[in-house]
C-alpha cells in the first residue's frame, strides 16, 4: 500500500470510499454522483491549495482503497503546541480487517511528528463503536465530548 497525499484524479475514489458507509449514507451522503459538482471541486482545489491541509489517500496499484483528511492547526493553548486534526477516514469496504486503517494511521502520527506537531486528534462518530476500539488500540484516548453546530 502507498500512502500519499491526493491529486484531482483521486477525488471520485476519495467520494465513493466516503459514500460506502453506514454513517453517511444516514446523513444523506450514501450516493456518489455521476458527475463531481462544482462544490466538491472547490474544496478540493481550496484543500490541496492550504499547506495547513493535506487529502491523503492510500493506494494498491491504480486503487484507491483509504482516505482521510489532515488539518494542521496552530494554538496558543499549551504552550502553542501545534496540532494535526484527522478527518474522514475510511478504509474500502472490502479491505477492512488487513491491518490497512492501523497502517494508515501509523503512517499520519508519523506526518504530524514531521511537521512538529505535539497533538494529534480526532473525532469519530458515537456510533462507531468498531472505530472506537480501533482508535483505542492504536493508543488514542476519548478525553473530550465533542458538540456540532449544523449550519
Amino acid at each position: 500500500m502507498q500512502i500519499r497525499i491526493a491529486n484531482r484524479t483521486d477525488v471520485p475514489a476519495v467520494l465513493g470510499l466516503l459514500a460506502d458507509d453506514d454513517v453517511s449514507r444516514a446523513r444523506g451522503f450514501g450516493v456518489v454522483p455521476e458527475e463531481v459538482d462544482a462544490a466538491v471541486w472547490a474544496a478540493f482545489e481550496s484543500i490541496d491549495a492550504d499547506d495547513r491541509n493535506e487529502l491523503i489517500v492510500a493506494a494498491d496499484g491504480d486503487d484507491v482503497i483509504g482516505t482521510c483528511q489532515l488539518t494542521f492547526i496552530p494554538g496558543l493553548s499549551r504552550g502553542g503546541a501545534e496540532r494535526m486534526l484527522i478527518e474522514a477516514v475510511r478504509i474500502h469496504s472490502g479491505r477492512r480487517g488487513q491491518g490497512l486503517g492501523g497502517e494508515l494511521i501509523r503512517w499520519t502520527i508519523e506526518r504530524a511528528r514531521e511537521r512538529g506537531c505535539r497533538i494529534v486528534q480526532l473525532t469519530t462518530d458515537k456510533r462507531r463503536t468498531d472505530a472506537h476500539r480501533f482508535y483505542a488500540a492504536l493508543g488514542f484516548e476519548a478525553s473530550h465530548e465533542g458538540m456540532k453546530l449544523m449550519l
